[in-house]
Parts: structure tokens; C-alpha cells; sequence
């Protein structure tokens, strides 16, 4: 297994921007987990279960997971026992292979946007108030305007105090389209909007959605509508739906990716706030626990600093200090 390793030369050579934020923007997790895998290694003279039972825990500890956590222990014991490992050293290297493995597992994974080549391109954004979501489709609205498409943001959650108003603001300061209206069904306003973006020829369309989780319910029926107003003005779409949830929050961010996974069809996720915690492993329970990838990363509060996920420079990140 030398995965790690190659790819630890190539970014160790590398000073791309990118690979920069995956180093700044995984410390606080960098200096937590991997300080603590080291000292497995200082600890413990040998390889037996007293060290896995401790590397579980520092497993659940960064965030990883229960399930994941032990599915990653059970694989690991299966191949000291097969590969005979007895050197702490490997063992480090093997972790890190798995993880890798656990992540993509074995599907060709891509945190590109699913444009639609033949028109217009919708993407839907879920998620509970608070998680940093109309920050993020400001954030994804400029990379796209940077790279030479014309956006419009609809603003359909229209019943919470402010939500449309704040989209507005984003809207006007990276200069895009904008629609929207407090008060009004939401399917309506995406209704209008896509009526809009058609007129004006916009390339790609954002659309916000209420987050009130408490009540399923009445969030799949709205959801439901909207997507079938999508769907009846756009064939084919919503492109993309995708959800965003705060990295802080940890196994909280889960539970919400489990239940947003029950009420629409999920995409994708945007993970928020990842320079924030210090339990950064929150990526792969996140994958593991609901099959849905990580699309984007936020690694920092400026309009650059969400960044597509790539789980090569994740890992790197993470693990960058590993010899």
C-alpha cells in the first residue's frame, strides 16, 4: 500500500491553492486525531486488541462514527492478521488505506455539477436553518458567474423572517439575477422565477427551500410540489439536489442527512464549517452512514474558500504529517 505515500509526494511538491486550504483547513482535526494515533504508537509495544479497542474509541472521538468506526476496526484486525503486521508504522499507512476505501467505495465518485448540456441547469438546496445554506449558494453562484455562466437565485423560503431578503443581498452583491417573495406558496415563487429565468436565457438556477425539518410532512409535500414545478417548466430537473449541513454540528449532521435522504433525493452534500472542528471525520460518516458525497467543502469564511471535496487531498490533509 503505497497510496498514501505517492500522493503525499505529489502535494508535498505541489503549492496549488487548493491543496493549501486542505492543509490550513484540517488542523484543528489534524492536530487532534493524528496526535492521537500516534500515540497508539508509543503506547503499545505490540499489536493487539487493547490498541484497536483504543483506536475505536479515537475513531468515534474524531467523529468518524460507531459504525464506521468499527467496520474500519474489523477490517483492519482482518488484515494485520492476513498481512502478519506487527510494525506500528504500517499499521499507520493500512489505516490510512482504509479510510480511502471506506470513503469511495468502489463507486467513481465526482464533486462536479451535473450541468445539463442541452439548457437550463436547476439546483435545489435543502437543509435546516442555521447550517450556513444561503451563504453557500452565494458561494457556488460565484464560482459558477466566474466561470462564465449567467445564474438567477430563487429565494423559496419564503415564510422564514429575513431568508429572502438575505438571498436578495448575496444577489446583488456578486451581481446575479434574483427572485423572490416574502409570504408567497413557495412553489409558486419557483414557478415565477423559472418563468423568469427562461425569458432572460439564465444558465443555471440556485433555488433555496424552507429547512423546518420538525415537520416532515409538510417539508416533503412542499419539496414534492416544488420539484414537480421544476420538473413541469425543466425536463429532467432539479440537476442537482443538494444538501447542506454544519461540519460543527457532528453526528447531528448525520442524523440530518438520514432524514433529508427520507424526504427528497439527495445529490449530494455541501459540509459547512470544516476548519471549525476538530472532529473532521464527520466527511467519511457522513458518506458511509447515507451513500450520499460530499460535493463541496467550507474551509473558511471568504466567497473562495468552499471548495470542490476531493477525498485525495481530505486524506492528505489529514494525515499530512504522517512520515
Amino acid at each position: 500500500m503505497n497510496f498514501f505515500k505517492n500522493i503525499k509526494k505529489i502535494f508535498d511538491t505541489n503549492s496549488d491553492k487548493e491543496i493549501k486550504k486542505y492543509e490550513d483547513g484540517l488542523a484543528k482535526t489534524r492536530d487532534d486525531f493524528v496526535n492521537r494515533l500516534n500515540f497508539l504508537g508509543i503506547k503499545y509495544t505490540k499489536i493487539d486488541d487493547a490498541l484497536f479497542e483504543e483506536l475505536e474509541e479515537i475513531l468515534i472521538m474524531s467523529d468518524i462514527g460507531v459504525m464506521t468506526a468499527i467496520n474500519l476496526t474489523e477490517k483492519l484486525k482482518k488484515r494485520v492478521k492476513e498481512e502478519k503486521i506487527e510494525n506500528f508504522e504500517y499499521l499507520k499507512e493500512i489505516i490510512v488505506d482504509e479510510l480511502l476505501l471506506i470513503y469511495v467505495n468502489g463507486e467513481i465518485l465526482s464533486s462536479k455539477i451535473n450541468f445539463n448540456a442541452d439548457g437550463k441547469t436547476v439546483v435545489l438546496f435543502v437543509g435546516v436553518n442555521g447550517v450556513g445554506k444561503t451563504t453557500s449558494i452565494a458561494k457556488l453562484a460565484k464560482k459558477m458567474k466566474d466561470s462564465g455562466k449567467t445564474i438567477m437565485l430563487i429565494a423559496a423560503d419564503t415564510f422564514r423572517a429575513g431568508a429572502v431578503e438575505q438571498l436578495k443581498s448575496w444577489a446583488e452583491k456578486i451581481k446575479v439575477d434574483f427572485y423572490g417573495k416574502e409570504n408567497s406558496d413557495p412553489a409558486s415563487v419557483v414557478y415565477d422565477g423559472l418563468n423568469k429565468a427562461k425569458e432572460k436565457n439564465i444558465d443555471v438556477v440556485l433555488i433555496d427551500t424552507a429547512g423546518r425539518l420538525h415537520n416532515k410532512v409538510n417539508l416533503m409535500k412542499e419539496l414534492e410540489k416544488i420539484n414537480k414545478v421544476i420538473s413541469g417548466i425543466i425536463p429532467d430537473a432539479p440537476n442537482e439536489t443538494l444538501l447542506v449541513i454544519d461540519a460543527t454540528t457532528g453526528q447531528n449532521a448525520v442524523e440530518q442527512a438520514k432524514s433529508f435522504k427520507e424526504i427528497v433525493n439527495l445529490t449530494g452534500i455541501i459540509l459547512t464549517k470544516l476548519d471549525g472542528t476538530a472532529k473532521g471525520g464527520i466527511v467519511l460518516a457522513v458518506k458511509e452512514e447515507t451513500g450520499i458525497p460530499v460535493k463541496f467543502i467550507g474551509l473558511g469564511e471568504k466567497e473562495d474558500d468552499m471548495i470542490p471535496f476531493d477525498i485525495e487531498k481530505y486524506i492528505y490533509g489529514l494525515f499530512k504529517e504522517w512520515k
